[in-house]
């Protein structure tokens, strides 16, 4: 008698997650490339409290808007070599003649307005760090309380995460004090990023990590 082999039913794979060749379920946007899967399972969404990271993303995700974060991501050696490491004291030091030297630079991307607003921000950062003792106590201040936040964050959910009571009163506090590329939506991003709030979906790995981190 031939031997019948047991039909194979796939494991379902929540809405908004992958699997990837090893059986690891991730947030199906870091999917496109090695470099940002590990993007998505060493950084994204991992509490942060160094200065320079947090202005770097800051920056950054200002330089996103209207791109996608792979886009940026794969620029990022380029942008921390063309802008110091993201040292804000070494940045608002920066004159018109680094303005002109990084629009002329191919390893970041060219925008003049941005580039302005990088070295503006620098400066804004040296006087959080006079009143507040540094930049990362001025932004966990925004830290919204789990109280309101989705008690679940599945795909729908998700859709629905581009601004927050929170990314609004930071992006509002931070154009008064006189930032730029700060709106409400670039601001959530850089929370997501930073650890301030954790999107990854139910089911994600990296989600309880996050958590513990």
């Amino acid at each position: 008698m031939p031997h019948i082999q047991a039909p194979e039913f796939a494991v379902a794979v929540p809405a908004g997650l992958f699997v990837d060749e090893a059986g690891c379920p991730r947030c199906a946007w870091c999917q496109a490339t090695p470099l940002y899967r590990h993007y998505h399972d060493q950084e994204w969404g991992f509490p942060v409290v160094d200065d320079r990271r947090l202005f770097e993303k800051l920056c950054l995700e200002g330089f996103q808007a209207g791109l996608s974060w792979l886009t940026i991501l794969n620029k990022r050696e380029g942008f921390r070599a063309a802008f110091a490491g993201f040292d804000a004291e070494a940045i608002a030091a920066f004159d018109a003649h680094d303005v002109e030297r990084l629009v002329q630079d191919a390893a970041i991307v060219r925008h003049r307005g941005k580039i302005e607003s990088t070295i503006n921000n620098a400066r804004r950062v040296l006087e959080l760090r006079r009143e507040f003792g540094s930049l990362a106590h001025y932004v966990w201040r925004y830290e919204p309380a789990p109280a309101d936040r989705p008690e679940r964050i599945t795909r729908e959910v998700a859709r629905t995460l581009s601004t927050s009571p929170a990314s609004i009163a930071l992006s509002k506090d931070l154009k008064k004090r006189g930032w730029s590329f700060v709106g409400p939506t670039t601001v959530y991003a850089f929370m997501q990023a930073m650890g301030l709030v954790n999107d990854h979906l139910e089911g994600c790995h990296a989600r309880d990590a996050a958590l513990q981190a």
